[in-house]
């Protein structure tokens, strides 16, 4: 189903989106603009970025907030959640800032962010898709794995960015979010939302190619041990939660 059929759920006025963007000049417009035309409430994190990222933005009818140095995507986040929550939102949209998410498939997540209220809504990469970057996908998949595990849920794409998260998780959950978290946060989560009861919902959406792409800011093997010290205390505050890996494995 094309973008065009999922134009009707623009009028969700409740949702707002959040989109932190550390040295994103190069694409932080045109992403903020198209997020514009799915929903009207849209804001940006400028993570103390120092080539024009915040400038690229004047005239556009977004809300701009910038750290004073580079804090991290997880305290971005959680900056952009606050500021959305001051505004009674039923929930908050996150995407990227460097083009690879569409944001004409917001409609998409959100229809059936309405249909599943309580539920993490996620924007699931095509697994050939994923498999382009043969490092990156390992290491996604094995965060996948960690993550399903200390969540016993298994999880699709654990690490898109591309989420409907609902308000009422967001004003309960207590998560670290210093710089150190900053890809921790994301999966941290989505644990401690199946813990609250919220469960998850992956929504298969197009990671389009980039050409001329900056390098992502995920580092495969330096994040990955973040991740997994994470969940090994996690699995370890409930004896290795043996349940848990086996619903990660079996469903």
């Amino acid at each position: 189903m094309n973008s065009e059929a999922y134009a009707r759920p623009n009028s969700l006025t409740g949702y707002w989106v959040v989109i932190p963007a550390y040295n994103e000049t190069a694409t932080i417009r045109e992403v903020a603009a198209r997020a514009l035309r799915q929903i009207e409430n849209v804001i940006v994190i400028d993570d103390g970025s120092t080539d024009g990222t915040a400038e690229a933005l004047v005239g556009l009818p977004v809300t701009v907030l910038r750290n004073p140095t580079n804090c991290g995507k997880a305290a971005s986040l959680w900056r952009g959640f606050q500021h959305a929550l001051g505004a009674e939102v039923c929930g908050v949209v996150t995407l990227d800032g460097d083009g690879q998410h569409v944001p004409e498939d917001i409609p998409k997540l959100l229809a059936e962010a309405a249909a599943h209220p309580d539920y993490v809504i996620i924007g699931a990469r095509q697994r050939d898709q994923r498999r382009v970057a043969l490092r990156r996908y390992i290491a996604n998949c094995a965060a996948d794995f960690w993550v399903s595990w200390a969540a016993g849920y298994p999880f699709e794409d654990s690490q898109s960015g591309f989420r409907v998260y609902p308000a009422s998780l967001l004003r309960s959950v207590k998560i670290k979010h210093g710089k150190a978290r900053s890809f921790v946060f994301e999966s941290e989560i989505l644990i401690d939302a199946t813990r609250l009861g919220y469960q998850s919902l992956p929504v298969s959406i197009e990671a389009p190619s980039r050409p001329g792409a900056r390098p992502s800011y995920f580092r495969p093997v330096l994040d990955i041990v973040r991740i997994t010290r994470m969940v090994g205390w996690k699995l370890i505050s409930r004896g290795m939660y043996p349940v848990g890996l086996y619903r990660a494995l079996f469903g």
